[in-house]
């Protein structure tokens, strides 16, 4: 089968189609067989991985996916201990990281940050994170898990909970559900957290149902897949307006028990305090299964990416 996604920058969610996911997840559930082993597919490549901004599963779990497939990898996790620290502007920095690496995985508190560092490196450049903007390997790895526990994306009802606005990974889980047919999306959040403008225009472009509520207790009978994220502290231009909105909202057990049986709760860690610990060892938790995932979908991308010869391996494309 024809590999699109060879070569390929990873910016946005957007960037691909639903017949470029359902590849990425038929491979995703191949490399599923080497959680805890090698395939040394990549064994030639070196992965730079260049976190201008904290990160735990993301970082981590890029560096996994690539040591899974036999890469190298460099890189930092931290801008102050590269030479940015000292002045160095962010396109001499992806220059010598792109003259060092076959692939840059670029995370960075300004939005753009990851589009730049794709149009000043010849080799590819996967976005993990670019302020509130995008998260696409995130919303990748979503979907994954809810085609795992659901078996189908299509024809459920969503609900994003928290910072619709500040939150890069329920935009990018937003946008991404809009390439496929959800019942519905209902978008919950305080009202100075509300989706942005862009957002709303796109769900209606695509003609995906959706309702923006305040409360999560009033649709909590219709939802399939409760997507809930923190309140994003870190992206608040005024401290005052965090302070408004902290608390907004807590996902206790006896909410979830009023809800469907199979609903489950993912959310792109880390959490707080906006689900309540008891949730944790629940039915309703897909959220550690979720983090999980994010290995074998990102070895599948790395190896998509850079063209690994997959199907010698005995790896279905």
């Amino acid at each position: 089968m024809d590999n699109p996604f060879i070569g390929r920058d990873v910016i946005s969610i957007l960037d691909f189609s639903r017949k470029d996911l359902e590849q990425l997840f038929r491979v995703s559930r191949e490399m599923e067989r080497f959680r805890k082993s090698r395939i040394d597919v990549l064994r030639d490549k070196i992965i730079a991985l260049a976190f201008f901004e904290p990160s735990t599963r993301t970082r981590l779990s890029f560096e996994t996916a690539a040591k899974r497939l036999g890469a190298n990898v460099i890189g930092f996790s931290a801008a102050e201990a590269t030479s940015v620290a000292k002045g160095e502007n962010l396109a001499d920095t992806i220059r010598m990281l792109d003259s060092y690496a076959d692939l840059i995985v670029i995370r960075h508190r300004f939005e753009g940050a990851a589009k730049f560092a794709a149009e000043v490196a010849s080799n590819p450049v996967i976005n993990a994170g670019d302020g509130k903007q995008h998260h696409p390997t995130q919303a990748m790895l979503d979907l994954y898990t809810i085609l795992k526990l659901f078996g189908r994306i299509d024809g459920l009802t969503y609900a994003v909970v928290g910072d619709l606005r500040y939150g890069r990974a329920a935009t990018s889980f937003i946008y991404g559900l809009t390439l496929f047919e959800p019942r519905k999306i209902f978008l919950v959040s305080p009202p100075l957290l509300r989706a942005r403008t862009e957002v709303l225009e796109h769900l209606r472009r695509r003609g995906v149902p959706f309702e923006e509520v305040d409360s999560v207790e009033s649709i909590i009978e219709e939802i399939d897949v409760m997507y809930v994220t923190r309140i994003q502290r870190e992206r608040f231009p005024d401290p005052m307006e965090y302070e408004k909105v902290r608390g907004a909202y807590r996902i206790t057990l006896e909410l979830l028990e009023k809800g469907k049986d199979s609903l489950k709760v993912l959310h792109p860690l880390p959490k707080v305090d906006e689900i309540d610990h008891r949730v944790d060892s629940s039915k309703y938790a897909a959220y550690f299964e979720q983090a999980a995932n994010g290995v074998p979908v990102r070895m599948a991308l790395l190896a998509l990416i850079l063209g690994a010869d997959l199907e010698s391996m005995g790896v279905r494309l």
